[in-house]
């Protein structure tokens, strides 16, 4: 399975953004999608995940009630919707795949994408 993320770019704070995972190889719908992000010298950040068909969603409390992951079917690609920007947000955003039935973790993933970066700055 390969994964590609696109959408990022620079905006200013308080923007918004929807970032799109897809499979450029395979098909991830057996896979929960987890969004991470990560800034140099800090370790990668979980940041929200979705199951398989979508009934299971979690964030991490740095961005609940900002970002919002979704899915159509499991075999749609994934977004991630951005609000309310703000400056430490910048980072390299990843999407990644984990083969699972049921459920989503926020943590050991399978599968990894490279990356888009996005760079909130006024």
């Amino acid at each position: 399975l390969q994964l590609e993320e696109s959408g990022g770019g620079l905006l200013q704070p308080g923007g918004s953004l929807t970032l799109s995972c897809a499979a450029s190889s395979g098909s991830f719908d057996e896979y929960a999608i987890t969004w991470f992000r990560q800034v140099p010298f800090k370790e990668r950040e979980g940041l929200a995940c979705i199951s398989r068909i979508g009934s299971t969603i979690k964030y991490s409390d740095s961005v609940k009630g900002r970002f919002s992951i979704s899915r159509d079917s499991p075999e749609s690609p994934v977004s991630l919707q951005m609000r309310s920007l703000k400056p430490e947000d910048t980072a390299v955003y990843y999407c990644a795949a984990r083969r699972l039935f049921s459920g989503c973790y926020l943590a050991t993933m399978d599968y990894w994408g490279e990356g888009t970066l996005v760079t909130v700055s006024s």
